[in-house]
């Protein structure tokens, strides 16, 4: 069986090789099928990473076909972008004759949608949230512009025809399946909706020992028993920097001996004027930048791990990557309510606290419990974890929908 992987997001970003090339080479292990993967790839980052992602598919049997993503000019670059996926998937269809179409995301989708109606080929609409409603929530698209209120109602438009037409749909909680079954969109066809959370490579993220903790601080230039507090991630819009560090400031005036341990690709130089502005030193703060090879070199020196996520409407169909692979290594969690199925996952696993409202009475009430989350048993964390985020698990649910509908 062949199967067309469409994805706008490039193999050579972190999304890529974290949340699609780890499925596809597993699904090509459990199921008799090959895969053609085109994605849409950053000229720079492309440059840098482009080869060593051709020999990956090289050795694992996958056809890619990377196409350039564009920028500009604005919403114009987008369709431009599915000009292009559109033209090259029609073309590797004729020659390849797909039994399957997988689209990642709604550019993909609004692709496999055409070709779909043209040469009745399954498609699979793998949402990844409410890609239209965050654009609004996030402050991309202010509705009060005539244009983006323009945008917003056509592809609320398309995103209920994808809902409509697809065989099979993937979201990443429980919370979006329920929602979308409410929608007149799904109720025509009903179409079969699989929960798959973002998933992480347990023999990648593994729990750290004493003498890698060490190492880690050493490279960090963090002091013998301090308490790390990490934060895994870009700073974009959804994170609430602010209220991150409001809490770390709490922290530091229990623990004085207490790090924030920032890994990031994003800047210092964007970090640091808001740290000094919360009245946090810099001897308390590291900032690093890691690759996905180091991430887990640099977390092997946290203690505990805290994410706060603006919650909305849309973030209610968001899965967090970073908490399974956080979770995966046995470090606890703190984190706020009403994003995804990240209150339940947090409370079945035990894995950490869940702030109901970002305010400094609950910094404070969080504070003085910290010490029972520093007791917690790390391998009973990741044990738990597993039910939810490991690998295999997802690769089998992905299996099983291509297999349904040979």
């Amino acid at each position: 069986m062949n199967i067309l992987y469409i994805s706008y997001d490039g193999m050579t970003d972190p999304l890529g090789q974290s949340q699609v090339l780890p499925y596809i080479i597993g699904i090509q292990q459990q199921l008799a099928c090959t895969f053609t993967l085109l994605s849409c790839e950053k000229p720079d980052r492309f440059a840098q990473q482009g080869n060593a992602i051709q020999q990956l598919m090289d050795t694992n049997g996958i056809d890619w076909q990377p196409l350039l993503f564009h920028t500009k000019p604005p919403f114009v670059a987008k369709l431009y972008d599915q000009y292009q996926l559109k033209r090259r998937a029609l073309q590797l269809h004729r020659q390849k004759q797909f039994a399957w179409v997988h689209c990642r995301s709604y550019v993909a989708a609004m692709v496999g949608e055409e070709m779909k109606q043209k040469t009745g080929i399954k498609m699979l609409f793998d949402m990844r949230g409410f890609w239209v409603d965050e654009r609004v929530e996030g402050g991309m698209w202010n509705l009060k512009n005539p244009f983006y209120q323009l945008a917003y109602q056509y592809y609320k438009h398309r995103e209920a025809k994808l809902i409509n037409i697809a065989d099979a749909i993937v979201v990443l909680t429980q919370r979006a399946k329920t929602e979308i079954e409410t929608w007149a969109s799904w109720q025509a066809q009903k179409a079969p909706i699989t929960v798959i959370p973002c998933s992480a490579d347990f023999d990648h993220f593994t729990i750290p020992t004493s003498a890698q903790k060490q190492t880690a601080c050493q490279a960090l230039q963090i002091p013998t028993n301090s308490l790390v507090i990490s934060y895994l991630g870009s700073i974009g819009t959804w994170y609430m920097l602010n209220e991150m560090l409001d809490f770390f400031f709490q922290i530091k005036q229990t623990f004085s001996n207490a790090i924030l341990l920032f890994i990031t690709p994003d800047s210092p130089n964007l970090l640091l004027p808001q740290i000094a502005a919360h009245n946090i030193s810099p001897e308390s703060v590291r900032i690093v930048s890691a690759t996905r090879q180091q991430v887990p070199y640099y977390m092997a020196a946290s203690d505990v791990n805290l994410f706060f996520i603006r919650n909305s409407y849309a973030k209610q169909a968001s899965s967090p990557v970073k908490l399974g692979e956080v979770l995966a290594m046995g470090i606890p969690i703190i984190t706020n309510s009403g994003v995804g199925d990240v209150d339940t996952i947090v409370q079945n696993t035990h894995a950490g606290m869940v702030l109901n409202a970002c305010t400094i009475a609950n910094y404070q009430q969080t504070t003085q419990k910290l010490p029972d989350l520093l007791h917690k048993n790390k391998n009973e964390i990741r044990q738990k974890a597993a039910e939810y985020y490991l690998l295999s698990k997802a690769v089998t649910k992905y299996a099983a929908i291509y297999a349904e509908k040979k």
